[in-house]
């Protein structure tokens, strides 16, 4: 490999897809492959999270060797190319499990004509544009659809990640109790649209890392989720989806003025959550509220709401 390290991770910004990444690389293809085969060799897909982790270690160990000498191209390439590697994993994963959730292995998943008017209708104000959503109409409606398995294979590529009912949102509304609330990762906003308008004083913050999947609106502050804890001190901080094995979460259980932290997740740890931080602070108890977790949509997903609340002074 003769490209410079910084080329590489310039590229690797630009997010190109799974082919583009097999193309350009087709060794580490060939890796990827075979010890995705392997895995999977025995029909489950139980080892891929353990798979994706033990990557991401093996990123995190080369990124610090590159901090600590910037210079010394020995580190910088390896770390690209596990970086390469490590999103090419991914994407392969996430390929195969929407082949087995949906039977398709090659062209686009679509819904057919009726499918995609009711869903559209349930859960969609316009285009992708998402409403909280009737959990009457829901729970009459869903078991209807025949392709309703399609639907997160379908959307996920745009960021979206779960589906929030008005009971949901009006609970979370109590919870935070008339508290300034911060939102980090907030991706599109959808959820800080959602509590604003029930008078929740809320404020969006994303890095704007995930242009490749979503359209920041300008309601969504352009800060990294530390940068806007400190700035804000806020009480009440809430995250939907945080990306699994996340750095910026432990930041929350750092933050002294945090008395209540709302996550909106996976019950399947490997799914989202930095649950390594989640277990190694003490100053919150925390557990999953199942009441709200039932709330969240569509319950194939195995949603989950955890809350996070302070038991130590700061």
């Amino acid at each position: 490999m003769n490209e410079q390290p910084e080329n590489i991770l310039k590229w690797l910004g630009g997010k190109p897809s799974l082919g583009e990444l097999e193309a350009r690389y087709p060794e580490i293809r060939e890796a990827v492959r075979q010890e995705l085969a392997t895995l999977l060799a025995e029909g489950s897909a139980a080892g891929l999270p353990v798979y994706l982790k033990r990557l991401q270690t093996e990123e995190q160990h080369l990124e610090q060797k590159y901090r600590g000498s910037r210079a010394d191209r020995k580190n910088a390439t390896p770390l690209a190319l596990q970086m390469i590697r490590m999103r090419m994993a991914h994407l392969a994963v996430k390929q195969h499990l929407i082949s087995e959730a949906t039977g398709i292995v090659k062209g686009k998943v679509r819904f057919n004509l009726i499918n995609g008017m009711v869903a559209q209708k349930l859960l969609f104000t316009e285009g992708l544009v998402r409403k909280p959503v009737s959990l009457f109409w829901f729970r009459l409606l869903w078991p209807l659809l025949w392709q309703r398995k399609l639907l997160m294979p379908l959307v996920q590529p745009e960021g979206i990640y779960c589906f929030y009912s008005e009971p949901l949102i009006a609970a979370l509304s109590r919870l935070i109790a008339g508290r300034f609330c911060l939102e980090i990762a907030a991706g599109d906003g959808t959820l800080s649209r959602f509590l604003g308008e029930k008078g929740v004083k809320i404020v969006a913050t994303d890095d704007h890392s995930w242009q490749h999947e979503v359209r920041y609106p300008h309601q969504v502050e352009k800060r990294e989720a530390g940068e806007a804890l400190r700035e804000y001190l806020p009480p009440v901080v809430i995250c939907s989806w945080p990306p699994a094995g996340n750095r910026f979460e432990q930041q929350v259980f750092r933050t002294k003025s945090v008395q209540l932290y709302i996550v909106i997740g996976s019950r399947h740890h490997f799914a989202a959550g930095n649950w390594a931080a989640y277990h190694q602070q003490t100053a919150f108890d925390f557990a999953e509220e199942p009441a709200l977790s039932s709330l969240l949509l569509p319950p194939e997903l195995d949603g989950a709401v955890y809350l996070f609340r302070r038991t130590q002074d700061p």
